[in-house]
């Protein structure tokens, strides 16, 4: 056997560099580039193997490992999971800051691979810069924190073993099923370590996607469930984009004529002008969605998690029977549903086929559209210019209908937690399929930059615009020097309207008082607000203020014309949000001194007797 002599940390290179992967019928590089914060656990080893071949394996510098970790999100869903994005850090802080991204792409099924510096295997030196030390577990290091929030998890304890580790992180990261962020562990002494590989360990390896077809048995049962249905819809998850499977998708429901709503991951599936398109389900879903979905006596959940958002804590389903399609046993069969494990696209070629003829009465349809009517004349009033907020201050609505009206085909949508979700879902209506990300899975604050930057990187042909709230801003802005440096433009708009706004419209609607949420109500001796355009020149950006939807509009045109990333900031009203969405379960005390409190448990409790317990 042919062997080449490599450190653990150059084997590590020249595999991932060896991966491949079809895009559009072309080879493209598996893992496009790492992201990389260098400290004394990955500089030496690691980050000397990635500059000795920064040419075939781009390393970019981020600002903050979490950002960088979030960034490799953004560019697995824009890039629809056919790329992977590497994330390294140092040991310690480094390492548990990628802990939260982590998180956000187990929730999400998107694949990452983080590799992070770890302690000496030898223990020789020990305790370490940045070591945690178990006193009853000495072979743990914070490292063990990444175990809950990935996918696949190894920790790297001599060189021969990448030889196994690395083809099974990647597997993993590439299969429809079990796809999820991959950790590897890189212990200092280990990763400085030679072997002798064996040379075809680094011959080009090219990874299409695996496309499961459904059992003949299940796929029978799910047919003739759908075949007697009178009230049939489709609900398009976010794996219907991971399959590429928006166009099987629609012309399903059009050969069926079958409503489709989508979940919050699965926007932008279908043109938002399609006859057949009843908006967004579930709590910041739309008022026709949810209509449809209480009368609906099958449901076909395409390559949705059947998330709380989705479900309306499972009570937007009066009696419908749920066909779950997804390519994850888990996900396929929740609350009783009947199971239909199979790849998107090809699941639904192959039950429209079964369907035969098949088509649901067009009174069914009517009511979607007249549905969907009401829902569109209401957006069209609150989106409005000219509308607005008892303040005089622009709403969220009124931002993201400003943008929405400007939006063309290169237009993506992109932002994260907070308040703007329940607004893009609803406001944001796009003919362009998948030009929308709302990290809503994890729901994190702080993604919405960092999402973007990744976003644009594998897009790089997207106008990508950030939404993002002053909360979410100061929590992770840094980004944006990351994507001036880069050359990766956006287009980030800042809206202020004092703080976790949505949070204290839960806070007082569940019969709590302002606390802690609006800086208004926080523990301060003085209010001061932050200019954010200034802040974000400082790191490099073109930058506008304005006051008023007029202005937003003419300044986003200019920003298109920029030659880097500018933000448009403004203060917006924080008390006017979008309307509709469905009951959702929070906790709410069952007994207090206060009398509004009392009076929100009482809807709560009478929200629940509606919970789809299991059929």
């Amino acid at each position: 056997m042919d062997t080449v002599r490599l450190t653990t940390a150059e084997a590590i290179v020249r595999y991932l560099i060896a991966q491949r992967t079809v895009v559009d019928g072309e080879r493209v590089p598996l893992f496009p580039g790492v992201y990389a914060i260098f400290g004394h656990g990955n500089v030496t080893c690691l980050g000397h193997a990635l500059e000795q071949h920064r040419d075939e394996l781009p390393t970019w510098r981020g600002q903050n490992e979490q950002g960088m970790a979030l960034a490799a999100v953004g560019h697995a869903k824009a890039s629809k999971r056919r790329q992977i994005m590497v994330a390294t850090s140092s040991i310690g802080p480094g390492a548990t800051n990628m802990v939260t991204a982590a998180g956000v792409a187990m929730a999400n099924r998107l694949p990452v691979l983080l590799l992070a510096g770890d302690t000496f295997q030898s223990r020789i030196p020990d305790p370490v810069l940045q070591q945690v030390e178990r006193f009853d577990a000495p072979s743990d290091t914070v490292n063990d924190a990444f175990r809950p929030v990935v996918r696949y998890w190894d920790r790297i304890t001599h060189p021969a073993q990448v030889v196994q580790s690395l083809p099974h992180a990647v597997n993993t990261m590439l299969d429809p099923s079990d796809c999820g962020p991959a950790f590897v562990g890189l212990p200092q002494d280990v990763q400085a370590q030679a072997y002798d590989y064996p040379i075809a360990f680094f011959d080009e390896r090219v990874h299409e996607l695996r496309r499961p077809r459904p059992d003949r048995s299940e796929l029978e049962r799910a047919a003739a469930a759908l075949a007697a249905a009178e009230k049939p819809l489709v609900i398009a998850g976010g794996g219907t984009h991971w399959s590429d499977a928006e166009h099987e998708l629609r012309s399903f429901v059009e050969r069926h004529n079958i409503p489709v709503a989508e979940t919050v991951a699965g926007r932008t599936s279908v043109p938002q002008s399609h006859p057949l398109h009843a908006g967004t389900i579930g709590v910041t879903g739309c008022t026709a969605a949810n209509a449809l979905a209480a009368e609906a006596d099958v449901v076909l959940a395409v390559g949705t998690r059947l998330q709380d958002f989705t479900t309306g804590s499972w009570t937007v389903f009066e009696r419908a029977k749920i066909i779950g399609l997804n390519t994850a046993r888990f996900d396929a069969t929740k609350h009783l549903a009947m199971p239909l494990v199979g790849d998107a696209r090809e699941t639904l070629a192959e039950l429209s086929a079964a369907l035969g003829g098949f088509r649901a009465d067009d009174s069914w349809s009517a009511t979607c559209a007249s549905e969907a009517a009401q829902y569109h004349a209401y957006i069209d009033k609150i989106a409005a210019a000219d509308g607005g907020s008892d303040s005089g201050l622009p709403t969220y609505a009124q931002v993201v209908g400003a943008v929405d009206r400007l939006a063309d085909e290169s237009t993506y949508a992109l932002t994260a937690a907070g308040g703007f979700p329940g607004e893009l879902v609803n406001g944001w209506r796009s003919d362009v399929v998948h030009s929308f990300d709302a990290e809503y899975g994890f729901s994190c604050m702080g993604y919405e930059i960092s999402g973007g930057w990744g976003a644009k990187m594998a897009r790089p042909d997207r106008e990508v615009v950030v939404f993002v709230g002053d909360g979410s801003y100061l929590m992770m802005n840094s980004d944006l020097y990351s994507s001036v440096l880069s050359g990766h433009k956006l287009i980030v708009i800042v809206c202020d309207n004092g703080g976790f706004a949505v949070i204290n419209r839960l806070q007082t609607g569940q019969g709590g008082v302002p606390f802690n949420n609006l800086i208004a109500d926080a523990n301060i001796v003085e209010e001061v607000r932050v200019d954010f355009a200034a802040h974000a020149e400082a790191m490099g950006c073109r930058t506008e203020r304005v006051s008023t939807v007029a202005e937003l509009e003419a300044a986003f045109e200019r920003a298109r014309g920029n030659d880097r990333t500018t933000v448009i900031a403004l203060s917006t009203d924080a008390y006017t949000w979008t309307e509709g969405g469905s009951f959702w379960e929070v906790g709410v005390p069952e007994v207090s001194t206060r009398d509004e409190v009392l009076a929100a448990r009482a809807e709560l409790d009478a929200g629940k007797a509606a919970q789809r317990v299991g059929w």
